[in-house]
């Protein structure tokens, strides 16, 4: 809480001092117009002093991504903005979440394609919300820019993530963000607080021969966990009885335990172009490129007692189980563009990982090792060509040395038909050592150590989109997947542990996007159709996911407020959903009982006022009259009804 506080006061002081010492820098009321996003009667962002201020448009202020690919800040406000005000800020749609904010989520659709050669670090339920490279964004603002969201949370608690950025000249910009989340919950040891520290800095020189973007970034997530609901309180919560609408009031596993997820990344993408297309005639660019990624992880589960639902232990108390994680990987490209050729690179990168425990464990008079660690060499290539409609891209990678083997291609083309319609094809094949928990992995807890030699996991994966507003927006994918590792329970001791399929898994998705309107009011839909061929059933995922949107947006007050009110339809047809295990922090496969096939109905009210967009929303209004079957996983209770608030608020000084 004391984060939040102090990053909110840091950016207010920065931005008001910034303003006054700079007031000829600002955007330019008189030139905004209807097609601007901070056009009148929505969106007006500046007093009358700024009108003496030079001209900016809200196109000016650019975001940037770690590919380089530029958009600017949107203040407007559509379903799409609905469907992302969330903890995670993206669209939830194969997301199904636990009761509390800042909890983990169950996946109902798996997407499987990869071009990552090394194994990830495990704990993965815990990083839906961890910020990865491709996740920081980079800023070229002509005014110092502030945004702050908020976000009302489940009992003593809240979410606000803030940003604000400057760019001190033309060459040089930087930006600073804190996101910070605390939530109580409303059952037994549920308490979540995790924050999101972001450091970024860009600069190019005047005649653009070097360009470098660096980020820092700092994050933790922790979560107490109590090992869902017994078995006699699932069926207090089923009966509906008042004496339990108090969701304290209902006995939980465990009340004692908790795991922390922390991670540090320092990162540098910097290039030097020896020939830019500005000094050729022939539209020439060649330019060497160096990023540098160092980061450092660690995850980290806490139980005062020895529970019987992990199995026997070393000790029976203060249990305590701490893996880390240092990688450092060093990438050089060699660039090489030309209007008749296209873009080409060559690249080699080579990894240090050291991935482990600080202890030995001795278990039936075997000895497991505590440490993976070694180097990886790997080396590869992209191409990209426009030609005349079609655009072709080409992406190979592979592991030359190391213990890891490990290789991909990636090749998309895609046409556009007209200005309406445009299609795409995609293959993607890739071999990668399955994540380092699945290898190796040390707790207090028995049966919770092991050292496997799985072999590489391979996928292979086909697909087809057509992006169309007047017919549909449809996507299919066809994945085949061997040797697929997952977690799942051992049919002796029945606790869980990793386990590679013998089998292969074919796995189908259609899914099909649509909004059809008439005047003021719009339906928008989303359906995916999902069929999985799996011999053992190991890959468990709903059949149907739907969600689909009724809502009304309109101007009102002269135009000084946009309204958006609607209700929103999600449901899944009901399948044998993933369990979670809180001392692995991941999810694992079980047969024993399907899950869903109950209906979530959420009714919002969205304005916008100049650049503040305020949402509103009845979450699960539904959730008294529809049945008490609604779970994010075995023994836990997805979340009841509740009304929750927050804006997101854009400055533009």
């Amino acid at each position: 809480m004391n984060k939040i506080i102090f990053t909110f006061f840091l950016i207010f002081f920065v931005s008001i001092s910034y303003t006054q010492t700079e007031p000829k820098r600002g955007l330019g009321k008189e030139r905004i117009n209807k097609n601007d996003s901070t056009s009148r009667g929505s969106s007006e962002s500046v007093s009358a002093k700024n009108l003496k201020r030079k001209e900016a448009k809200i196109t000016d202020y650019l975001i940037i991504s770690h590919k380089n690919d530029t958009t600017f800040v949107d203040t407007t406000l559509t379903i799409q903005k609905e469907y992302k005000y969330n903890y995670l800020r993206k669209d939830g749609f194969n997301l199904m979440p636990f009761a509390n904010m800042g909890q983990t989520y169950n996946t109902l659709s798996k997407d499987f394609e990869n071009i990552s050669l090394l194994p990830q670090f495990g704990a993965r339920s815990r990083h839906f919300n961890y910020m990865e490279i491709e996740d920081i964004n980079y800023y070229h603002v002509p005014t110092p820019l502030t945004e702050l969201m908020y976000k009302s949370a489940f009992e003593q608690g809240q979410l606000l993530d803030a940003l604000f950025t400057v760019n001190t000249s033309k060459q040089f910009n930087f930006s600073i963000a804190y996101k910070g989340m605390r939530s109580l919950g409303n059952y037994q040891n549920n308490l979540t607080s995790t924050g999101n520290f972001r450091f970024t800095t860009s600069y190019k020189t005047k005649n653009l021969k070097y360009v470098v973007n660096m980020h820092f970034v700092s994050q933790d997530f922790l979560n107490e966990e109590n090992g869902g609901l017994t078995d006699e309180s699932v069926t207090f919560f089923e009966s509906g009885e008042e004496d339990f609408n108090d969701r304290g009031a209902l006995e939980v596993n465990f009340e004692d335990a908790q795991s922390t997820l922390k991670g540090k990344r320092f990162y540098i993408n910097h290039k030097y172009n020896v020939i830019n297309k500005s000094d050729s005639i022939s539209s020439n660019n060649l330019n060497v490129t160096h990023i540098m990624s160092l980061k450092d992880k660690s995850y980290m589960f806490e139980q005062a007692t020895q529970n019987d639902i992990f199995g026997s232990s070393f000790k029976t108390s203060s249990l305590r189980d701490k893996v880390s994680l240092e990688e450092l990987s060093n990438q050089v490209q060699l660039n090489y563009s030309n209007n008749i050729i296209g873009n080409v690179q060559f690249n080699a990168t080579h990894t240090n990982y050291n991935y482990g425990y600080d202890k030995l464990v001795v278990l039936n008079g075997n000895t497991i090792t505590n440490r993976l660690k070694g180097d990886i060499l790997g080396v590869g290539g992209k191409y990209q060509k426009q030609i005349q409609g079609f655009n072709l891209q080409g992406e190979i990678g592979v592991n030359v040395s190391g213990d890891f083997g490990g290789n991909f291609i990636n090749a998309n083309a895609s046409y556009k038909v007209n200005d309406d319609l445009s299609a795409s094809a995609q293959i993607n094949h890739n071999t990668a050592a399955p994540n380092y928990n699945m290898q190796l992995y040390q707790s207090d807890y028995i049966n919770y150590n092991w050292k496997n030699e799985f072999n590489t996991v391979k996928t292979q994966q086909l697909s087809f989109n057509i992006e169309s507003k007047k017919l549909a927006n449809i996507t299919l994918d066809l994945t085949t997947i061997n040797d697929y590792v997952y977690f799942g329970t051992d049919q002796t001791t029945k606790l869980i542990k990793p386990f590679q399929n013998d089998k292969s898994i074919t796995y189908l998705r259609l899914k099909a996007s649509k909004e059809i309107k008439y005047r003021n009011f719009a339906l928008n839909n989303t359906v995916m159709y999902q069929n999985v061929k799996d011999e053992n059933q190991v890959f468990n995922v709903p059949q149907v996911i739907t969600r689909n949107t009724l809502y009304y947006s309109n101007h009102l007050f002269k135009k000084a407020m946009y309204l958006q009110t609607g209700i929103t339809f999600n449901y899944f047809t009901a399948y044998n959903m993933d369990g979670y295990d809180p001392v692995l922090a991941e999810f694992y496969t079980q047969n024993e009982q399907e899950y869903g096939g109950f209906p979530r109905l959420d009714f919002f009210v969205n304005a916008k006022i100049r650049q503040t967009r305020i949402y509103i929303k009845a979450e699960h209004f539904n959730s008294a009259f529809t049945g008490r079957d609604y779970f994010s996983a075995p023994n836990t209770p997805f979340r009841d009804f509740k009304i929750r608030f927050g804006l997101v608020w854009n400055f533009f000084l």
